[in-house]
């Protein structure tokens, strides 16, 4: 029997979607993914952030719905998301980034993140005494941002999905589409043709235009008491060069990308300029990622301009894991209810030409 439903792609995104469609009543649900298991992709080599201190109402909205469901985790799916409220830490170096900062929280207050607040250098450096830059002249701070386990949250819905029928294939490629007019009639895959009457892509950075691949490198410390588990994530404005403490080591980013050989010392003349307590730290690990980038740097949810089957919940161009739960349920919304309960306008595909 041909499934209902199938979704590409088996990262935190596709899950969650899965998961929700599940739990609203939808059966028959077959997801596919290219990996040969759970964390082939993006997810697991995630940093692990989570934040509501965007520029725009939303993603400020998005994060707080999503926060709202990774604190039910544990009575909703039986496992913790992980989620830690250590809080993000802006730092500007500027008056330009301080007023973007300042612009930004606006937004944040208008839609009920009344814990978002300015900060002086000084206060900036109380959060964070590690800062050794002595071009911070102030910031911006919210304690409801944080960490989360990326992983927790996949296994998470992927669980709960199977616990409600859910199917899982791996080792599965997919090669584009077998049309019939403005419909799928199957995806072509590399175990064969597979008919449905609805499909989603939810395959990250290879979802196809416009959704684009954006290389993304993570440096990782060896094992370290210099830094605390507790440090907020602390993030440069004015580069976003960013780091935390996961697991006893401090996850270094910085999302320029010069040649790779290159990449690392400059992130390292970075880290020692701005954090100088980690001049004797040694580099243990670094590895790739991709983000899923759209034009806008914006999610892309509903349905397809080009297939009218076909639904897209890609391009969170760094914000999937974050968004991941609200993203699904909005999600599963929208194909079961025909809308969604929270206005997601700002996310139609069809604001590009696919």
């Amino acid at each position: 029997m041909h499934p209902d439903i199938v979704i590409l792609g088996a990262g935190i995104i596709g899950s969650s979607v899965a998961y929700h469609l599940a739990r609203r009543g939808c059966g028959n649900i077959l997801v596919l993914d290219r990996a040969p298991d759970f964390g082939g992709g993006s997810t697991a080599k995630a940093t692990g952030g989570f934040r509501t201190q965007f520029d725009n109402d939303t993603e400020v909205r998005l994060s707080m719905r999503s926060r709202e469901k990774l604190l039910a985790f544990p009575d909703e799916l039986g496992c913790d998301s992980g989620y830690r409220p250590r809080g993000y830490l802006f730092l500007a170096c500027n008056e330009s980034e301080l007023a973007a900062m300042r612009s930004a929280q606006a937004v944040q207050h208008a839609c009920g993140v009344a814990e978002a607040r300015m900060l002086s250098a000084d206060e900036a450096r109380a959060l964070n005494p590690a800062i050794g830059d002595a071009s911070v002249i102030g910031g911006a701070f919210c304690p409801l941002d944080g960490f989360v386990r990326p992983m927790n949250i996949l296994r998470g819905y992927a669980d709960a999905a199977k616990r409600l029928g859910v199917r899982f294939a791996f080792d599965v490629e997919h090669h584009g589409w077998q049309l019939d007019g403005n419909r799928v009639a199957a995806a072509r895959t590399s175990t064969g043709d597979l008919q449905a009457g609805m499909f989603i892509n939810a395959m990250g950075a290879w979802s196809g235009p416009p959704v684009v691949p954006l290389r993304r490198n993570i440096a990782a410390t060896v094992p370290t008491t210099v830094l605390d588990e507790s440090m907020p994530m602390t993030i440069w404005a004015g580069d976003w060069y960013h780091l935390r403490v996961r697991d006893g080591r401090v996850l270094l980013v910085w999302p320029d990308d010069p040649p790779y050989e290159h990449w690392l010392a400059w992130v390292l003349r970075l880290t020692h300029e701005r954090i100088p307590c980690l001049i004797d730290v040694p580099i243990d690990d670094v590895w790739t990622g991709f983000y899923e980038m759209s034009p806008d740097g914006r999610a892309l949810l509903g349905r397809s301009p080009v297939h009218e089957n076909v639904y897209l919940a890609t391009g969170c161009s760094g914000h999937g894991v974050m968004h991941a739960p609200a993203l699904g349920e909005l999600m599963a919304e929208m194909i079961v209810d025909g809308k969604t309960s929270m206005d997601v306008s700002a996310l139609r595909p069809d604001r590009f030409s696919l």
